[in-house]
């Protein structure tokens, strides 16, 4: 079998971290990149993980790449700390990495959880993200949210899914949201003109009903409707953040 490399950046994750680590137990080397934790994330990752190291946090992607070079084996298994390999995925990573794959990465699919109830619409049915990829011929494309693995070469797909416990609480969906707009505004900046009524009510509109009823929100009853409504806000406050920061940028 191809050795792994299991990475997991984290930040005030003591809720998370234990079970993360637990989760890629059949990982040959497990690495922890965290951006100074001011909880017992630390602490409690010592024990578990192989190595633990420190690294300011930038955005995502910057984390991210710093952190694949540090990995020592040729493929890398990269973790959320609110993920979980079930046992079914587990098997079919070490089948695959047992039969030498020719592939750069693969996709694997998410079930995701919100406020604790199993999310089946509102635009994460199809949730799926390269997690298991080869160290030396993958990377993070240079955007501040949602960037995509670039890859060198061919890009598979795994049958198993990762069980995703995203967000516990209304509150910290809607933080991280904010907080990715706030991000998004760099994105953006190049390729948004003037900020009219076009970005500010109906590009928000439109990503309300593309939630809730182009896919299927709506089923995922109240749930269905906070996520609809919390993506709808990120898509204005992102226009917000723009237009603050061009405001600052002429004074």
């Amino acid at each position: 079998m191809e050795k792994l490399t299991a990475i997991i950046p984290t930040f005030n994750e003591e809720h998370n971290i234990v079970d993360a680590i637990k989760a890629v137990d059949f990982a040959d080397e497990i690495i922890v990149v965290d951006s100074f934790s001011t909880d017992k994330t630390v602490e409690l990752a010592t024990p578990l993980a192989t190595k633990i190291i420190q690294r300011e946090y930038e955005n995502s992607a910057s984390q991210k790449n710093w952190a694949i070079p540090q990995a020592k084996y040729k493929w890398i298994l990269l973790l959320d700390a609110d993920e979980r390999v079930p046992t079914e995925l587990k098997e079919e990573v070490i089948e695959k990495l047992n039969s030498t794959p020719s592939e750069s990465g693969f996709w694997i699919g998410r079930i995701n959880h919100f406020m604790g109830k199993r999310i089946r619409f509102s635009g994460w049915r199809r949730d799926r993200v390269v997690r298991l990829f080869k160290r030396d011929e993958c990377s993070y494309e240079p955007l501040q949210v949602h960037a995509e693995i670039i890859s060198k070469g061919k890009i598979g797909a795994l049958k198993q899914k990762l069980m995703h416990n995203t967000f516990v609480s209304r509150e910290e969906f809607q933080q991280k949201l904010i907080r990715y707009a706030r991000w998004q505004a760099n994105d953006y900046d190049s390729k948004t003109g003037t900020i009219t009524i076009y970005h500010t009510l109906f590009k928000p509109a439109v990503r309300f009903l593309k939630h809730f009823i182009f896919q299927l929100g709506i089923f995922d009853g109240y749930v269905g409707f906070i996520i609809s409504k919390y993506q709808a806000n990120a898509v204005k406050m992102r226009y917000y953040y723009l237009r603050e920061m061009r405001k600052n940028r002429e004074k």
